[in-house]
């Protein structure tokens, strides 16, 4: 490994392309990769192709793409250019990217041929470079656009401009989870400064392989799963498509990847749907003196499922589930937590794989002080605060919210409840803007509530709120459940229509009998969710406390709104705001 000295993006294409010649960088999964000796000049012709359309230092320049090596390359040559990267989820509306097109004054877009209709009247009066091969998509009209030997020539005699440690290196949009999209500025030395720390978690070396099927436009992917590797010598393979088991298990099979960043919600699918029901089908998994040996053989099979060569499945981006993360432990699943948030670069806590506690999050990642602000004296739990070289300028074009995310004392106001233990572990217990007060005072968080209903083999995803006649949860149940409850409407109506055709010449007979027959079936349909819902809440109930216990339930019918890392916009649930 290389010394890093400047903490700019720059340096690490420079060094890596120079340090790890001769090893793959970045690779479709199936495909030929581009090399670590390719990085230097290919992100040059980029930087030179910028020059000639008269963008430089401090100018943004938006990206929009899916996952492939093309997107890290055009990030890399406009950081080059000394150009400010104004990367955009591929997930985001056409109104929302329009949004951030226009707030952030990005003239310039590296556009994926497959996301360009996504512009849309947007395009107008700006410059769409197709990422595959730096062709023009749109422009202004008039435009002259160079060929390639002409931006071969210019990249050869460009002098590239002194990036500095503290320039802007990204505005960052959130979809976020609490209103409108902020733009995050983040400098290089945020996000180098993330990355080097990092080796307090794990060391990645030339030989390892990660699998990418986090969105690259999220910081966490783009500063775990991008950086570090570019800056480590290890090879990033991308997917073709959105990772289903149908995409992933060939990846997977054909990378045999060592590391893999994951949200919580892929792990938890994997063991909700496939490990806990084949356990729960042994007959010895009953007795708790073979609990553990079988969780073990479970563990092995998933491992293999994974590819075999796992060293470190980092899991971020929201909190993982305590039963899944218990199952992880017990089967001695390499899994590793990490805690953070976009203003942060991401990572401002963590552990490797061998030293997780079950619940925490980890120890301050190396460089970054946290402080818990105004604890409570029974609980010890308060706001997390941050403070180190991680931590964003502020919110682009945004004084007023720049100014309410820091204390008066200078630390980042993370908005999460938590603590930190006497060796420096964290524990986040939710956010304070959802954390419910109790009728004596009881600080009630929904999100452990919610963890324990999402334990039911019923149930996919809940969301708790309170009001004045107490808790109540919104739950959408599992797909296979909402099947098996609609197969029984479907058999109601089909013997309504048997009764209609068997009186066929007494139509208003048939037409009355069929309707209540239907009617009936529909009302079988609610009164079976009701009596499943109702049982879910009692079977919870006795498991929480008792101020915790769930008053009321609610089916969600509509799958609940997500945010690029699978946590549910609890804004657009009113009675949740």
């Amino acid at each position: 490994m290389y010394r890093i000295e400047r903490f700019t993006i720059p340096e690490l294409v420079e060094k890596s392309s120079r340090h790890h010649a001769g090893r793959p960088a970045l690779a479709m999964v199936g495909a030929p990769p581009v090399m670590f000796e390719e990085l230097e000049p290919r992100t040059r012709r980029i930087a030179a192709l910028l020059s000639f359309l008269g963008a430089g230092r401090g100018d943004r320049v938006a990206l929009l793409s899916e996952n492939r090596p093309e997107w890290g390359l055009s990030y890399l040559g406009l950081s080059r250019a000394g150009c400010v990267a104004v990367p955009i989820l591929a997930d985001f509306a056409p109104e929302q990217i329009a949004n951030i097109l226009e707030h952030s004054e990005s003239r310039i877009v590296f556009v994926s041929r497959k996301m360009a209709p996504k512009i849309g009247a947007a395009a107008a009066g700006r410059i769409l470079v197709a990422v595959e091969d730096l062709g023009l998509l749109s422009g202004p009209k008039g435009l002259a656009w160079p060929d390639a030997a002409a931006v071969d020539a210019a990249a050869a005699g460009l002098t590239l401009p002194e990036v500095e440690a503290d320039d802007l290196a990204a505005i960052v949009y959130t979809s976020g989870t609490t209103g409108l999209s902020k733009g995050v500025m983040l400098t290089h030395r945020n996000l180098v400064s993330n990355a080097h720390a990092c080796r307090s978690i794990i060391r990645l070396k030339r030989t390892d392989r990660l699998l990418s099927i986090l969105p690259l436009a999220h910081t966490y992917e783009f500063t775990l799963g991008f950086l570090i590797e570019i800056m480590r010598g290890s090879a990033v393979y991308y997917l073709d498509r959105p990772p289903s088991a149908t995409a992933l298990l060939p990846a997977l099979a054909a990378v045999r990847p060592t590391i893999m960043l994951s949200v919580p919600l892929v792990i938890e699918k994997v063991y909700r749907s496939s490990v806990k029901p084949a356990l729960e089908k042994i007959p010895l998994y009953r007795f708790g003196v073979f609990k553990p040996l079988l969780e073990r053989i479970a563990g092995m099979k998933l491992y293999r499922t994974f590819g075999g060569h796992l060293r470190f499945f980092g899991v971020g981006g929201a909190p993982l589930a305590p039963d899944v993360e218990a199952f992880l432990r017990r089967a001695r699943f390499p899994y590793a937590i990490g805690y953070g948030l976009t203003e942060t670069s991401p990572l401002i806590a963590g552990s490797n794989a061998r030293h997780t506690r079950l619940g925490s999050t980890g120890p301050a990642l190396m460089g970054v002080e946290l402080r818990v602000a105004d604890p409570r004296p029974d609980t010890g739990e308060g706001e997390i605060q941050a403070r180190g070289p991680n931590v964003m300028l502020g919110y682009y074009k945004d004084p007023g919210r720049t100014a309410e995310a820091f204390s008066p004392d200078g630390w980042f106001r993370t908005g999460d409840l938590g603590l930190i233990d006497d060796r420096g572990r964290v524990f986040v217990r939710g956010r304070i803007k959802t954390m419910i007060l109790g009728a004596s005072g009881e600080n009630i968080y929904p999100e452990e509530i919610e963890a324990v209903l999402n334990r039911s083999p019923h149930v996919a995803e809940s969301l708790v709120y309170g009001d004045e006649s107490g808790l109540t949860a919104l739950v959408q149940l599992n797909p296979e459940v909402l099947e098996e409850l609609g197969a029984r409407v479907q058999n109601g109506i089909e013997g309504a229509e048997e009764t209609a055709t068997r009186w066929s010449q007494a139509v208003s007979h048939a037409a009355a009998e069929a309707k209540g027959r239907a009617s009936e079936a529909l009302a079988g349909l609610e009164q079976s969710a009701a009596a499943l819902l109702e049982r879910i809440r009692r079977e919870a109930n006795d498991k929480l406390t008792a101020f915790s216990r769930i008053h009321r339930m609610q089916l969600q019918v509509v799958p609940f709104e997500k945010t690029p890392t699978q946590k549910i916009k609890r804004f657009l649930y009113p009675h949740t705001k």
